[in-house]
């Protein structure tokens, strides 16, 4: 395992490149608009980790209810899986409480899953299963 990416929850995804991009000096690998989680999202690349700023398009999103309630910052911690169906699995096992009982996938094949935070201590918890190569 290792950390995948850090997601940060914003409410204006251009604005907060500001920091990001001018004042740290990190780059904008790629942004997506993810329609099924309702968030726009951008990628800057930190060694072998992403920091992924995340901020809604619609007002009812999970993420419009966080930024409501909690207000901007630390979103979640995303850690890379060889096998996300089976990690799932084994936290089933050990009385993890899951957010998704399955993984969802990306349009570029990425499998993801969140662990609730009562069962990590407070941490929204994300796993990560990349495409395999073909």
């Amino acid at each position: 395992m290792k950390i995948n990416h850090i997601a940060i929850v914003v409410e204006d995804v251009d604005v907060a490149r500001q920091f990001w991009e001018v004042a740290l000096g990190l780059e904008v690998q790629h942004t997506e608009r993810n329609e099924e989680e309702a968030v726009e999202i951008a990628f800057l690349p930190t060694g072998e980790s992403e920091i992924e700023l995340i901020a809604p398009i619609t007002d009812d999103s999970g993420v419009a209810k966080y930024l409501a309630k909690k207000g901007a910052g630390l979103h979640h911690l995303c850690l890379e899986v060889d096998d996300i169906a089976a990690r799932l699995e084994h936290l089933k096992a050990h009385n993890v409480e899951l957010i998704n009982d399955t993984p969802k996938t990306r349009p570029d094949g990425t499998k993801y899953a969140f662990v609730h935070p009562r069962s990590t201590g407070g941490v929204l918890l994300e796993l990560y299963e990349l495409p395999h190569e073909a």
